[in-house]
């Protein structure tokens, strides 16, 4: 198993370390509800190391990038990020990704830690543009600071203004004395921060760095289990969970980032543009249960009658609002919002009804 340059700091703080995508990870440290909790109202920071980073780069990476990805990117500007999928041949998704735009013929590719090597195997077979590919993942070290205090806490390290990069947008500071770190704004959390990305040799002094200007903002470590539930909470897909191989980003609810516009010839567009036209036989919803009960990935959805018209695709008890909630794949017929369905957990159903994430108010912040 792999460890990331911040293992022995996970350790002495307590992590309760597990294997995830070949590495030793953290997976919590205080208790998933507390870290949850914190990061919603304060701060917290995880080690998201393990993710993958391809460079692609020449005078054809653009051409190369709009093919592989189902996103325009002639909508992306220098420092813009977007996010994006890697269609496969099959009308499914191979991956699930941002793409960085850093200048007109570089860009960076961020992908799932548990699809590196199959991502990485993916775009080499399709590269008759003959673009530079380059895997940096195991050089690249990356830290998300996430929470309502996660903009002071960085501020303090570095001369960049934070406040001059949007949501969606990226530049490159210096944080603490480590030069040409990545600066990100995307929050797969949803509770407001940034990503740091930097290589290896900066990573302990950076994160020490973080955990010394926290302090006075009460910043934690976080593990990934808590990261899981604030995604979900948020209605966030993950790879593995509401994409894979066999699902369309139609259905996935990613017509968003599913682009039939000029110049966009990505890899097997035409079944997609057949399958909208034609309308989508299933579709991924949000969902609250009415009774007691915590959905889980692969349960049955069912109707009233108990026929199974769809899967959970993940699901957990809210830590933040204290009720149960998941997304799932089902019947087009029972997509809308209020729609009543059923969660088949051992051999019960157990009634919900069909919601838009996110899944928590305002208020529910206090």
């Amino acid at each position: 198993m792999k460890k990331t340059v911040f293992y022995d700091s996970h350790v002495a703080m307590g992590g309760k370390m597990v294997p995830f995508a070949g590495f030793e990870m953290p997976v919590e440290f205080s208790g998933v509800r507390n870290e949850h909790i914190h990061v919603r109202k304060k701060a917290g920071v995880f080690d998201v190391s393990h993710m993958g980073e391809i460079w692609v780069k020449g005078p054809n990476a653009a051409a190369f990038v709009q093919k592989v990805t189902s996103n325009d990117i002639q909508q992306l500007t220098n420092g813009r990020v977007q996010y994006s999928c890697f269609p496969n041949d099959r009308g499914g998704v191979v991956d699930d990704l941002l793409v960085y735009r850093i200048a007109s013929d570089i860009y960076l590719l961020v992908v799932n830690a548990s699809n590196i090597e199959k991502d990485w195997d993916w775009l080499v077979s399709q590269n008759s543009e003959g673009a530079e590919l380059i895997n940096e993942s195991d050089n690249t070290s990356q830290l998300a600071i996430q929470g309502p205090y996660a903009t002071k806490i960085i501020q303090k390290l570095t001369d960049t203004d934070l406040t001059g990069v949007p949501y969606y947008h990226f530049t490159f500071g210096k944080i603490g004395s480590a030069d040409n770190v990545l600066i990100s704004n995307t929050r797969y959390t949803g509770a407001g921060g940034f990503e740091l990305y930097f290589k290896n040799e900066h990573g302990q002094e950076i994160f020490d760095a973080l955990m010394e200007a926290g302090k006075e903002y009460e910043l934690m470590p976080a593990g990934l289990a808590s990261r899981d539930t604030l995604r979900l909470e948020m209605g966030f897909c993950l790879y593995g969970n509401e994409l894979n191989d066999t699902t369309s980003p139609l259905e996935a609810g990613l017509g968003w980032i599913t682009k039939f516009v000029e110049g966009n010839n990505f890899i097997h567009r035409e079944y997609l543009e057949t399958q909208k036209e034609e309308g989508l036989k299933k579709k991924l919803v949000g969902f609250e249960l009415l009774e007691r009960g915590i959905p889980r990935h692969g349960y049955p959805i069912t109707d009233e009658a108990g026929q199974v018209i769809g899967e959970v695709s993940s699901g957990t008890l809210s830590p933040l609002t204290s009720k149960a909630i998941g997304m799932g794949y089902v019947n087009t017929a029972y997509s809308k919002p209020g729609a009543s369905i059923f969660i088949e957990i051992r051999n019960k159903q157990i009634p919900a009804k069909v919601v838009r994430p996110p899944f928590f108010t305002a208020g529910d912040l206090g």
